[in-house]
């Protein structure tokens, strides 16, 4: 049990939350911006680094958003690779779970709201954020 293997096992586990937003956004990046920049005497390294992350950003954030979230209230992953060591760690959702097994129902639903409006959050700056589309000048 050690916070290392907790953040690798948790990385592993929200993997998918992270990669099909990106696959999302690099799949909407005009095919002709990149011929454009090819055009220019851009490398493909450069195409990528330049045009392709940056046009792809929100796939970043939105990716980024939705896996932190996943992870903070992951519990299954947590208890089995982190287990419950008191300031090393212990997250929030175990907080919760102790909370309820010591039938500290006050504490637990205080964290669980505050859980509950972090995930709104999330939502929230998810759809603000990745919902617009990044528009192309044309010409």
């Amino acid at each position: 049990f050690s916070f290392a293997g907790l953040v690798i096992a948790s990385m592993i586990y929200s993997l998918p939350f992270m990669v099909q937003p990106l696959h999302s956004a690099f799949r909407a990046v005009p095919e002709s911006v990149l011929e454009a920049a090819a055009t220019l005497g851009a490398s493909p390294r450069d195409r990528f680094i330049n045009v392709g992350i940056p046009l792809a950003r929100r796939g970043f954030l939105t990716g980024a958003v939705l896996t932190f979230a996943h992870t903070v209230g992951e519990f299954g992953v947590v208890l089995m690779m982190g287990g419950n060591i008191p300031g090393e760690t212990r997250v929030l959702s175990i907080a919760i779970y102790e909370h309820v097994e010591t039938l500290n129902y006050d504490a637990a639903h205080s964290l669980a709201l505050g859980l509950l409006c972090f995930a709104f959050l999330s939502l929230w700056l998810v759809y603000r954020f990745a919902g617009e589309r990044v528009e192309v000048i044309r010409g």
